[in-house]
């Protein structure tokens, strides 16, 4: 039976152990350092999630749409209230046709969003389809003399303007937008959108002047088939450009979770930090989280209300104190959104560096100064242009300047998985405010212009008191 023996313990083998240790120890130490230092340059490259941005092609058809749908909501203003006189409209219908978009807009709303598909691709191009009917039917109304198919064309049109919402949810979905780069594109929206309040009417007033010898296309149909073309171009170069947001549901599940333990060592789940705290499970907010929300509601309705108010009083009210053609109040309008629009561009800048709140606070007492200043001239009697515009470029520019936080601060506080319906419930602000504000605008004279710039401070008066008593509230990453 052989016999094993064990291993040598002479101290002649004793430094070659020593020494194999000695480098085991430093190959571990070289790779500790190694893995740290790749780890460290693999972090490096990564591009911060809170900075990513959508491809750009996709991004620009998304701009140069809010660019296009805002010009087709604004561009029959300056004509709409000579044209629903001309087959036996009042003003106040006038206004119905500008306001009533966003009735349809909202009712469609529910179902173009149930059945999105989870993407964008499908209610855009419904809302394309709709803006192109919805124009031609606006221009043969004048060819068959007949009032109420005006309003039956921008019912239609309204369908199409289910896109504002997309629009807003697409610039802060968070599968594509960082949270540092909401406010950006925010500001990029409203930028397209104070062109569109600012082209449209002047395109409008202009086109007013074409005259009206044929009776196809004329000063009153023009906007309608010059858009209906506009519309068919772009739906082409969407289909072509627009890249959708694959969806998984991984990615529609709830808030993430992380598990960690009780002093007794058993796993437990909980909800990750987010800016805002979760006191009642993973969708509880408390009631001054809750009060955030609905601030940021109301004064989605409020810049709007405003915007709307004066966009539809001006051709009505410039007329009679100025003696303003269409054409003429279209450039009145026109001006005061022109003048602002280097502002909210270098907005757009801005708005990586400072806080929404701020931004919110500013933009309001800008907007807020400029109704005062409109109560001023109507209480000393003396309308003259130069007041006048002063208080519409102020109005402009503070109220589109205040829009640019309401989505974008809500999407930062809130989960992800918030994200659509956060957009619904400021679209639907919006709507709100577009329709009352369109109407109020279009019957401002008959319910006497004083009350109606006095109807306009005491909706903005209650935001700021709810502003001031939710400041600490609104804080949110910047950008």
């Amino acid at each position: 039976m052989t016999s094993i023996s064990p291993p040598s313990t002479s101290s002649g083998s004793q430094p070659s152990i020593t020494a194999g240790n000695e480098e085991k120890e430093d190959l571990e130490r070289r790779l500790s350092t190694v893995d740290v230092v790749s780890v460290n340059e693999l972090v490096g490259s990564l591009p911060d999630p809170e900075l990513k941005l959508p491809r750009r092609r996709s991004l620009v058809i998304i701009i140069l749409g809010s660019t296009l749908f805002q010009f087709s909501f604004f561009v029959i203003i300056s004509s709409a209230s000579a044209y629903t006189e001309h087959l036996g409209g009042t003003a106040t219908f006038s206004g119905l046709t500008i306001g009533i978009p966003t009735v349809l807009s909202g009712i469609a709303l529910i179902f173009v969003a149930k059945y999105d598909g989870g993407g964008y691709s499908r209610p855009f191009n419904i809302a394309y389809a709709s803006m192109l009917v919805g124009n031609v039917l606006y221009a043969l109304a004048y060819r068959a003399h007949w009032l109420y198919l005006i309003l039956i064309g921008r019912m239609v049109v309204g369908i199409g303007f289910t896109s504002f919402m997309f629009i807003k949810k697409y610039c802060s979905d968070p599968d594509i937008v960082g949270i540092r780069r909401r406010t950006t594109l925010a500001s990029w929206i409203v930028l397209s959108q104070g062109f569109g309040f600012s082209a449209g009417p002047f395109l409008g007033g202009l086109l007013y002047k074409v005259g009206f010898s044929n009776e196809i296309f004329n000063g009153y149909t023009s906007p309608g088939w010059i858009m209906a073309i506009i519309w068919a171009i772009f739906w082409a170069a969407s289909v072509l450009l627009f890249e959708d947001v694959p969806r998984t549901p991984s990615e529609t599940a709830s808030p993430p979770t992380e598990k960690i333990q009780d002093n007794k060592g058993t796993p437990q789940s909980s909800v990750t930090p987010s800016p805002i705290s979760w006191d009642r499970g993973a969708r509880g907010l408390t009631m001054r989280q809750w009060a955030v929300v609905f601030f940021m509601c109301y004064y989605s309705m409020t810049c709007f209300f405003i915007l709307s108010a004066w966009e539809a009083n001006i051709p009505v009210f410039s007329g009679i104190a100025l003696g303003y053609s269409p054409y003429g109040a279209g450039n009145f309008i026109a001006l005061g959104g022109i003048t602002t629009f280097p502002l909210l561009l270098l907005n757009v800048w801005y708005a990586r560096r400072i806080q929404d709140r701020v931004t919110l606070a500013v933009g309001t007492s800008l907007g807020l100064g400029g109704i005062l200043i409109l109560l001023a001239i109507l209480c000393a009697d003396k309308v003259s242009f130069g007041p006048f515009y002063v208080a519409w470029f102020l109005v402009a520019l503070g109220f589109n300047l205040a829009s640019t936080c309401t989505m974008s601060l809500l999407s930062k506080q809130l989960p992800d998985s918030w994200n659509k319906d956060v957009s619904m419930a400021i679209q639907y602000s919006n709507y709100l405010g577009r329709v009352t504000g369109a109407i109020m605008g279009g019957a401002g004279v008959s319910m006497g212009m004083k009350n109606y710039a006095a109807t306009q401070i005491a909706v903005v008066g209650l935001g700021g008191v709810m502003q001031m008593l939710l400041w600490k509230d609104l804080k949110a990453k910047k950008g």
